[in-house]
């Protein structure tokens, strides 16, 4: 002991002091705030970071410093998963310039007021299922979504539908996308018309012009998708199903104060 005390720059005495106060208060503490954090970040799936456990503790009544969550996530190696998500480029053609970006007009201050929409794609086995989804943009709630094997307006149409069949919106609702031929086709505009659903796009090669609906396949395929392989539809299907019930009721949004967006819409009730 006398050796290694040397070794260590510290005196016998000193160290056999450090050893009897035992384990401080402060140490204490972080273990049992470290075992709140740990039930917090199983509970997200292994995604959330030191902010939205921090406002998890807070819900609590716990009160404790981004800061300190911060150090204890990294000390224990909890780290949110995070994922790049890759997209095709929409296909654009000068005669859809007659939908104009109407969000530069509008700004959604309550829910069914605006709904945006996109698509992404996902690999099952060797093949890829093409992803639609429909989101409210004031309250970031996902409110239909389809899967299949095409990308095209039967697809975009089928997302659409569900969300109708969900909220039943009065005419006059803006629902903004990009310039992809599976929302532009006449398949999917005619139902809008019908639905007195006025269209919005975003501009030619401008994708940040429907960020609402990016971030959300972003979070879904950091949170999910990244890393798994789905050996068919059945199991792709049922990972998004219970990944949009997560995410509509349980997942702290930060745009949203950190309330989920069922929670945002009970509270703009």
């Amino acid at each position: 002991m006398k050796r290694l005390c040397r070794l260590c720059g510290v005196s016998r005495a000193g160290f056999y002091a450090w050893q009897r106060r035992g384990t401080s208060a402060r140490s204490k503490q972080d273990l049992r705030l470290l075992e709140r954090i740990r039930e917090i970040f199983g509970r997200s799936h292994r995604t959330y970071g030191s902010p939205r456990v921090q406002r998890e503790l807070a819900s609590q009544g716990v009160r404790v410093s981004r800061r300190r969550v911060e150090r204890l996530m990294r000390a224990a190696g909890l780290r949110g998963r995070l994922a790049r998500v890759y997209r095709t480029n929409a296909k654009l053609h000068v005669h859809y310039q007659q939908h104009p970006n109407l969000l530069w007009q509008a700004v959604a201050r309550q829910v069914d007021r605006i709904w945006v929409g996109d698509v992404t794609y996902i690999r099952v086995g060797r093949a890829w299922r093409f992803l639609a989804m429909v989101m409210d943009q004031y309250s970031r709630r996902v409110l239909g979504w389809s899967l299949a094997g095409v990308r095209s307006t039967r697809l975009t149409r089928a997302a659409l539908d569900h969300a109708i069949r969900h909220r039943r919106p009065r005419a006059g609702l803006i629902f903004h996308s990009d310039r992809g031929t599976e929302y532009l086709g006449s398949g999917f505009s005619d139902r809008l018309r019908a639905r007195g659903i006025r269209q919005s796009t975003t501009r030619g090669g401008c994708p940040a012009d429907n960020a609402h609906a990016e971030s959300f396949f972003h979070s879904m395929k950091a949170d999910r998708l990244h890393g798994v392989t789905f050996e068919d539809d059945k199991a792709l299907r049922g990972s998004i199903a219970g990944y949009v019930r997560y995410y509509n009721h349980q997942r702290l949004h930060s745009a949203l104060g950190y309330c989920s967006p069922v929670a945002y819409e009970r509270q703009a009730a």
